[in-house]
């Protein structure tokens, strides 16, 4: 089995088959291949059949990889009805197959966030998206802590949680009738079936004999409770994580799950996974010194056999233009001196809102780059309206279409009159869109509440009729007009300037449409099911793009590169003022933690002295992290006393003579 490649300690936890294990694998030590190792040992010597097996993961990503991994060391034969999935695919899988036993039909809708953010702001009559968004985060950490409405209206504490309370009982009430359920609910219900159906949970032991479950620090307290329902007394299981990387807490992530791994578990063997593969010695004792700051649930220290490295460079600059500059700068000095490529390097920093300075530098010296976890084309709100159109021409059966497309833009079809509609589609098991032409539901609506809804299924119905006949690009141009959906964006956007980039992305989905029906021969149906597949497949590896990485901290866990540069280092910022505000300083050590070990062989930390807040100059502090660092590993440039940094003259002189010295060497002759 590839014995020399594995350590000692990871082949103790592939081999350990009997009861639960706790593998503490720390950064860049090699988890994946003990997942998918044991995978293969389970299935060859522990007499465990692939369908027998679960590997849970948090990341479609993830769990593609791990697939394609497991798929390189076994035949297909032999992980043939493997589940390797997330946590909320997973519990998609359990609720399509037992809804019933929740009252839900087979083909209950999923609401993504947005969807879900419109009901709550129809509750709350609101048309503030910070306070929508608030409550809806609210109600997200009650259902992933496993906490129901009606016990939330009895506990809830102050005004503002008697509202959340209240929003919550109505926001459910409404899902219900819609035969709908939200990303959280994938998890809560299965956990709300397994303790109120014993038959249920029993079947589903028998189903999967043995859990992998990845990244377990990310769990929260909801997908806990599966997890244990699942793997019952005997626990058979292995879970795999790090409390170092513990960055998700603000999502509803609970630490406290280590703990109670080894209360519920007293049996529970733990493996350290310590040696990384991944960074250079100096990386690692930067990132082990800041760490060892922290309250440890179980100590661990990173090595490597990867030599010393560098010294870790920190970089002072005046503000957030001269740090965007002189990293751009660096960044290229660098890869002409050491021949390197653009793919080979990471900015990585704590805000979104501090990408696009870096991003203007990047093109103002024409670098590419590619943003890490950037919204895609397709997921942009008004886009998904549109889609919605075309996902109920190609499908009226689509519940989550139907209902954003008779409500986006609004036209008069009512909260009570959707109610209603989806508790006769419940009855009856039919789709939305059937059941509005049913006799029986029409009884029940007054004629006013049945106008809107009769224009709006007409106009589909009309709709349906022409798109296998005419051209897609002027029907969709059509169909936005008749809605009268610029419009709408106008009167329900903040401002203007946000409404006419909104409209202008949906013509530019139209031109695309028109475009591409007319280069394939496609209608608008078999256009909206290629935009399905395409969204399905985004988010694959985009195959290797030559352009420096961008990305958040919490977005690059789990990635690595050779270079990293973790800019705007600075208190305030990392670590984040609202954390220390709340005590939260320890979660933001361990983002920093992060950040340093994706290094794998060259970090660069840079702060600014001052910066520009709301339209003030500030004075700020380098982040207290750098300080816990050893001296001896760092190399100070810029502050007074330090080595200087490189000035704009000196800079283009030295890339001019490098350019010049790599002229000279691609010369043919010296080939």
């Amino acid at each position: 089995m590839a014995a020399p490649q594995l350590n000692p300690p990871q082949r103790e936890a592939i081999h350990h088959l009997d009861g639960p294990l706790l593998v503490l694998a720390g950064a860049g030590s090699g988890k994946t291949r003990v997942i998918t190792y044991k995978i293969t040992h389970l299935i060859r010597h522990g007499n465990i059949p692939a369908r027998h097996i679960a590997a849970i993961t948090f990341t479609n990503k993830a769990a593609r990889e791990m697939l394609e991994r497991v798929g390189k060391l076994l035949t297909a034969q032999e992980i043939r009805g493997i589940t390797v999935s997330t946590f909320h695919s997973l519990g998609m899988q359990i609720l399509r197959q037992e809804a019933t036993h929740l009252g839900y039909k087979p083909q209950f809708s999923i609401l993504d966030a947005f969807d879900a953010g419109k009901i709550i702001a129809d509750i709350l009559k609101s048309t503030h998206k910070d306070e929508v968004r608030k409550v809806q985060s609210q109600i997200s950490l009650w259902k992933n802590d496993l906490k129901g409405p009606d016990q939330m209206l009895v506990e809830a504490q102050g005004e503002w949680e008697s509202i959340c309370a209240r929003t919550y009982l109505a926001y459910q009430d409404t899902l219900t009738a819609y035969q709908a359920v939200d990303f959280d609910d994938l998890i809560r219900l299965p956990v709300q079936l397994f303790k109120t159906h014993p038959e249920v949970l029993l079947k589903w032991q028998g189903k999967l004999h043995y859990l992998l479950i990845d990244e377990y620090q990310d769990t929260n307290t909801c997908q806990y409770q599966m997890v244990k329902l699942l793997a019952g007394v005997r626990g058979q299981f292995t879970a795999v994580g790090d409390d170092d990387q513990s960055i998700y807490a603000w999502r509803g992530a609970n630490m406290e799950n280590l703990r109670l791994l080894q209360q519920d578990y007293p049996q529970l063997r733990i493996i350290k996974l310590e040696q990384n593969y991944r960074s250079t010695a100096r990386i690692l004792r930067a990132a082990n010194a800041v760490i060892s700051n922290n309250p440890k649930l179980f100590e661990k220290q990173l090595w490597s056999e990867l030599g010393l490295g560098e010294p870790i460079h920190v970089v002072q600059c005046k503000d957030e233009e001269h740090e965007a500059e002189l990293v751009v700068q660096r960044l290229l000095a660098h890869k002409f001196e050491y021949r390197t490529e653009f793919k080979d390097y990471a900015i990585l920093y704590r805000g979104n809102y501090q990408a696009r300075i870096f991003e203007q530098a990047l093109r103002n010296q024409r670098i590419p780059y590619q943003m890490a976890g950037g919204q895609s084309f397709f997921d942009k709100p008004e886009i998904k309206d549109v889609l919605a159109y075309l996902r109920l021409l190609t499908n009226p059966d689509d519940d989550p279409a139907f209902i954003r497309a008779v409500t986006t833009p609004k036209r008069g079809v009512g909260a009570g009159t959707l109610e209603k509609l989806g508790g006769w589609a419940g009855q009856c098991g039919k789709s939305l869109f059937a059941s509005a032409f049913e006799p029986g539901f029409r009884v029940q609506v007054q004629n006013t509440q049945l106008e809107p809804l009769s224009q709006f299924c007409d106009f589909i119905n009309r709709l349906q009729y022409r798109v296998i006949r005419e051209p897609a690009g002027e029907l969709a141009m059509e169909l936005v007009k008749a809605i009268g959906y610029e419009a709408w964006l106008y009167d329900s956007e903040d401002s203007p300037r946000i409404a006419e980039t909104k409209w202008k992305n949906v013509l530019e989905l139209v031109a695309w449409l028109a475009k591409k029906g007319e280069a394939d021969g496609k209608n608008l149906i078999e256009l909206s099911q290629t935009i399905a597949l395409i969204t399905m497949l985004e988010g694959r590896d985009e195959g290797e793009v030559d352009a420096v990485k961008m990305s958040t901290l919490h977005a690059s866990k789990g990635l690595e590169y050779p270079y990293v540069f973790l800019v705007g280092t600075e208190e305030g910022i990392l670590p984040h003022s609202e954390s220390v505000d709340n005590g939260m300083v320890e979660e933001e050590r361990r983002l920093m933690y992060v950040g340093i070990t994706r290094a794998q062989r060259m970090l660069t930390l840079s702060y600014c002295v001052k910066r520009r807040r709301a339209g003030e100059w500030q004075f700020v502090e380098p982040s207290r992290f750098i300080a816990e660092i050893d001296g001896s590993d760092l190399r100070h440039f810029g502050r007074p006393g330090a080595e200087p940094v490189v000035s704009k003259s000196e800079g283009k002189s030295r890339l001019a003579s490098l350019t010049a010295m790599l002229a000279e060497k691609t010369k043919p002759a010296d080939n």
